[in-house]
Order: structure tokens, then sequence, then C-alpha cells
């Protein structure tokens, strides 16, 4: 039961001894007193819906790692395994609140409609400035670890002094919860109670270090230091992730600050495409990971419920397999950027002193071009 900041740190944490869960791993319906109440709007078409969200951005991963080892990205950072977590909370958000994520979040910018060679040009090296933030409600990917936190805390407490109905969500892995500025952001967002979602991927690894050993308490106890209420999620399972995003931003819309959500997953594959996680961890691990996969769980329910499971499995591999074609193809078309696409998405509103740098920078650039060259 979540109560209000002044009680004592565990009170303030919901899901801390066991993560809350709608579906068991097998499929079945697991009640919840916390998340039964924002799962009234579930039904078949919805499930399906969810699971074709998982399917097409997990096959457009995969062909991101098939990309890079033929050498046409130079890194990706691959996302498998932690489909339900981003796609239950981007399925469960309007698009005017605003996201702020890391590198791995693609399927929170599938669900913002940014096009998947959007996703990719930047690990392709064709992209200066990304997308337009402003298009999709959502920020280009912070590299810096945890650095987007404090974005987030800064347009949450712009949001709440223009009296806005819309949040910020701060999304971060469980390594950065060890940085400063994921605490100083905290701390800023406690104190001036702006409307902001931290949300916390919990994929067991901050590349090679296991989460056991990054801090003495569980991440979502953290926040309590704070004063932020916190809910700990199995973030294998989609409707638990999507039920548990719904009741933190009814929270916060309704004026009670900002809330703290821990969607415990895992990552499936390497940190990045540099990375061989065999190092650091054994296939026994991985296995038993692997029996608790988002989309099988959705599958394995909806079976229950009597759907027709394998047509459900033949239009997720229908549509997988065109995102996976297109996605070839938009890759390597992609050309390189005009240098003056740096000055984009810089500042809300281009200022003359920025537009005049774009044009001298633009003609400088064509002054380096060959004679006769097209510019």
């Amino acid at each position: 039961m979540l109560t209000t900041p002044s009680a004592p740190e565990r009170d303030l944490v919901a899901g801390l001894a066991q993560p809350l869960r709608v579906l068991a791993e097998d499929g079945t319906r697991h009640p919840d007193p916390t998340l039964d109440p924002l799962l009234d709007d579930v039904d078949e078409e919805l499930l399906r819906s969810l699971h074709l969200d998982m399917a097409v951005i997990r096959a457009l991963d995969d062909e991101a790692v098939a990309l890079q080892r033929q050498g046409e990205l130079g890194l990706w950072p691959p996302l498998r395994g932690q489909e339900a977590a981003q796609i239950g909370l981007g399925r469960a958000l309007p698009e005017t609140d605003f996201l702020f994520t890391s590198y791995r979040e693609n399927g929170l910018a599938w669900c913002r409609g940014v096009g998947p060679e959007e996703m990719l040009a930047v690990w392709r090296g064709t992209a200066l400035s990304g997308w337009d933030p402003f298009a999709h409600h959502m920020a280009t990917p912070q590299v810096i670890i945890g650095a987007q936190t404090l974005h987030a805390v800064g347009w949450a407490m712009a949001a709440r002094a223009k009296r806005e109905d819309a949040l910020a969500v701060a999304c971060f892995g469980d390594g950065a919860v060890s940085q400063g500025d994921v605490n100083e952001a905290m701390a800023f967002a406690a104190s001036f109670h702006a409307p902001v979602l931290f949300f916390c991927q919990n994929n067991q690894y901050a590349i090679s270090e296991p989460v056991t050993v990054q801090a003495a308490v569980p991440i979502a106890q953290r926040p309590a230091g704070f004063g932020i209420p916190a809910l700990r999620v199995d973030g294998n399972d989609v409707l638990a992730v999507r039920a548990a995003s719904l009741l933190a931003a009814r929270r916060i819309r309704a004026g009670e600050g900002p809330m703290f959500l821990e969607a415990v997953t895992y990552r499936m594959g390497p940190h990045t495409t540099s990375d061989d996680p065999t190092r650091y961890r054994d296939e026994a691990e991985l296995e038993r990971w692997r029996r608790r996969c988002p989309l099988a769980r959705v599958e394995r329910h909806l079976e229950h419920l009597g759907a027709d499971v394998e047509q459900l499995r033949a239009e997720a591999q229908r549509r997988g397999d065109e995102a996976r074609t297109g996605l070839q193809e938009a890759v390597t078309a992609l050309a390189a950027p005009a240098p003056e696409s740096l000055f984009d998405n810089v500042l809300t509103t281009e200022p003359a002193h920025l537009r005049r740098q774009r044009e001298q920078f633009r003609a400088f650039t064509a002054s380096l071009a060959p004679e006769g060259a097209a510019s």
C-alpha cells in the first residue's frame, strides 16, 4: 500500500518484498490489489496489440544487431528481454508527456512514432542532432549515464510552473542509480514537487557489474530517502508495467509529486555489440530468464483465454519480417547529414545570432568543397 512521504521508508515502497505482477510466468492471471483497479480496459484486442508491439520491436532490435555485425552500424545496444518494460510504459502514457531516455529505449521511441531508421542513424554516423524532440515529445537518447534525469526534472518543474497537465518521464537503468545526477534529480524533484516519473529498468547488470553488488539496499527503496514513493513491478509482465505506469501517472497528475517505478527485468543480450556477456554470467542464469520471456507470457495468457495463438504468432512474424526488411533498406540508404544540421533542435526558438552562425557555417563548409562539386 502506498502512503504519504511522511511514512517510514519501507512503507513508501509497494512490491519491495516481491515485485508486483499481473501475469504469472505460465500466463495465468495473478490478482494484485494495487494494480487490479488499473486493468479494467484490458481485453483480447489490447493484449494482441501489446504483443505485436513487443514482437515488432524485438524484430527491429535483432535486425539492428545483424546490421552491426555486417558493418552497417558502428555499435548497437540491444534491448531483447526488456520489451515488456518499454512497451508497457509507452502504451500507458499520453503523447503530451515528455520522455527523457538513455540509449536503449527504442521500444519507447517506437511507441512515440520515431522511425526505425531515425533510431539507427546515430549508430551509423549519419545524424548530428537526431530526431525532433518536440515532434515526438521525446528527447534524443542520452549517452551520458543518468544525465537525462536532470533534464526531465527541469522540464517537469517548468510544466508545473506553467500549470500544464503533463509530466516528464526519466528512463534509466540500474547502474545509473549510482550516479550523482540521478540522486540530485530526485532531490530536486522531491523539493520542488515536480511532476516527474523516474522509470528504472533494472536489467540486472551495469555492463558487467551485477545489481546485487551495486548497493546495500534494493533500488526501489532508495527514493524513499528523498521522500519519493516507489512501485516495484515485474518488468517482464507488460500488463503489470502498464498498470503501474498508469497508477504512478495518476498520482503525479493529482499533484502528489514525483514517483519512482522500478521494472525488474533482464538484458538477454550484451550491453552493446562490443560486449561479451559470457565473461560475467552463465547459461543457467540465461535459461531462468528465458522462461520469463515477456512475449511468451502474453501468448500463454491469450491461450488460456481461448485465443488462436498460432495465428497471433504468424501475424507477429509477418509484421516483424516486414519491419526488418524495411529497416535494411532504410539504413543502407541513409546519406551523410548536412553539416549545418548540427544546429537543429538546439533551442526551442532559433535566435538571430544562431541563424547567423548557421549561415556562416554553411558558407564555410561550402568553401571546402572541390571546385565544380555540388554544394
